[in-house]
């Protein structure tokens, strides 16, 4: 299917969904109900937003980057143990990233699925895959939790809180993202626009837009406003409804993901989509393919100390300024950030840089441009070849 038919179809499909979008509550499901709680890591990062310490094949997520000697995937995965709210996960990486991740699903229990993919296809795809495979083994009635496996919750109790609040609106057919408030301008990250409230769901709000990466004067703005948060990436639905809504705004991706899925290897947890199938899938965000699409989703605000550590800058804000890491000498040097692991770093007076060594390789970027590493590594790339 070409871009034009695709872009037709997602256009009737809204104008279905206004009619339908009337109708939603009385498929509401009884209060009571116990719906089990799905969760859904996507791991399948390329370690290039924390290089040189994060690389393709140590992507951050798998990295003790603090003191508590756990990995960001390890933390992910003990957000969601509680066997009461949640069932075990299914997790999407790479195929090269296959034992770490099998290995912190150990003791998930035979429920656990691990899909790996044989390249990368962007997040819409991994989630209609692990939809698929939820629905073998839980049914279209499940919720899933996504959430990516590389970002900091500080405090936990929120996120739950925050996940309880979204669950009326997920069941009554919603796909409910969550929303940080915001603390400052980023240009890093995607903004929602809150709308109403919607009815029934207290401390849920309809999203009036989605808005991607803005300027600064833009941000400000945003920021301003008081009706906008931070896009967190992570996402509570019914595994029935990300499945209609990706087969009407997404059918290209729906059709490949559902194939590959059908078509997979299976060895004990491990889902080995096929690898032909999927390589001819569209590489496109979930927010691209889908949400910006879509008339059915909501958010929930929050405040639970969340981080996507998408960046140097993102990272230093987290763990402070002006408190160099490793073997480190800086001498009247203001608003820097230091870390090595094991190369000596001397510096004198220097503002405002972030500096950053590892494994024989040493970042020396401003503050404020750590969102641009991509840019860099592709230079680098370019030279080697």
């Amino acid at each position: 299917m070409d871009l034009a038919n695709e872009v037709s179809d997602r256009a009737r499909w809204v104008e279905r969904s206004l009619q339908e979008m009337s109708d939603s509550t009385r498929r509401l499901p009884t209060e009571g109900q116990a719906d089990p709680i799905v969760p859904v890591i996507l791991s399948g990062g390329e370690g290039s937003r924390l290089w040189p310490f994060s690389t393709s094949e140590t992507p951050k997520q798998f990295l003790p980057l603090f003191s508590e000697g756990e990995s960001l995937f390890e933390q992910t995965l003990g957000r969601v143990n509680d066997r009461a709210r949640f069932k075990p996960p299914i997790v999407v990486t790479s195929e090269r990233h296959a034992a770490i991740c099998e290995q912190g699903l150990a003791n998930e229990g035979d429920q656990a699925r691990l899909i790996l993919e044989p390249c990368g296809r962007n997040t819409a795809p991994a989630i209609v895959m692990a939809a698929v495979a939820a629905a073998e083994i839980h049914g279209d009635s499940a919720l899933l939790l996504v959430m990516p496996s590389d970002h900091i919750i500080e405090r936990l109790d929120e996120f739950h809180h925050a996940v309880a609040r979204a669950l009326p609106a997920a069941r009554s057919g919603k796909m409910v993202t969550f929303g940080i408030n915001p603390t400052a301008p980023e240009t890093g990250y995607g903004y929602v626009e809150m709308g109403a409230e919607v009815a029934g769901c207290a401390g849920v709000r309809d999203v009036a837009r989605f808005l991607e990466k803005p300027s600064h004067e833009v941000a400000v703005e945003l920021v301003a406003s008081g009706d906008h948060l931070w896009n967190a990436g992570i996402f509570l639905f019914r595994t029935s409804t990300i499945l209609e809504q990706a087969e009407n705004l997404a059918p290209v991706i729906a059709s490949a993901a559902r194939a590959a899925i059908s078509g997979a290897k299976r060895e004990g947890l491990r889902i080995l989509p096929d690898p032909e199938i999927f390589a001819g899938c569209p590489s496109e965000s979930v927010d691209y393919a889908i949400m910006e699409h879509s008339l059915a989703i909501a958010v929930v605000p929050m405040s639970a100390g969340w981080s996507d550590l998408g960046s140097w800058d993102a990272f230093a804000a987290l763990t402070g300024y002006e408190l160099p890491a490793g073997p480190v000498t800086a001498v009247d040097c203001e608003s820097c950030y230091f870390l090595s692991d094991g190369i000596e770093v001397a510096a004198l007076g220097v503002r405002d840089l972030i500096i950053v060594a590892s494994g024989g390789r040493l970042l020396i970027l401003p503050r404020g441009r750590s969102q641009e590493v991509k840019r860099l590594l592709s230079a680098m790339d370019s030279m080697a070849a």
